[in-house]
């Protein structure tokens, strides 16, 4: 087995509780409390045992613990069954398992389109209201 030198991996136990910006590069498995953002260009692996308040912005995250926030990921974000998600997600990729807690909004745009109204087919145009015909003439 062969790694390489530059990816490195860190880990938090649940006896870690930080009050605080978390900023960090590689891999992060984080199973503590954390009232605070999360800031990495890396993956973040949430624990059973985690509980984040605040916003997370990411490459990846992997949410097994419980999350009071939004979370950005440029890549994926995978929910696990047992999770719970109280905040906004944005992401390139969504997974979900069955049996996740989930309260918010979802933005998954897989080829990064920029949103934009739906387009009006040819012959359909934008419909008016009908105008009120009288009755019995």
């Amino acid at each position: 087995m062969s790694t390489t030198g530059n990816a490195s991996k860190n880990v938090l136990n649940s006896d870690v509780e930080i009050h605080g910006n978390l900023k960090f590069a590689g891999e992060l498995t984080f199973e503590g409390k954390l009232e605070g953002e999360v800031q990495t260009d890396g993956l973040l692996n949430l624990g059973d045992t985690a509980v984040i308040t605040g916003n997370i912005n990411a490459q990846s995250v992997v949410v097994r613990g419980r999350i009071n926030g939004n979370i950005t990921a440029k890549e994926k974000i995978e929910i696990k069954a047992k999770a719970e998600l109280f905040g906004d997600i944005r992401a390139t990729k969504l997974v979900v398992e069955e049996g996740v807690t989930f309260v918010g909004k979802t933005e998954v745009n897989p080829n990064k389109v920029t949103p934009t109204p739906p387009p009006v087919r040819a012959g359909e145009g934008v419909k008016a209201p009908e105008p009120v015909r009288p009755q019995g003439r």
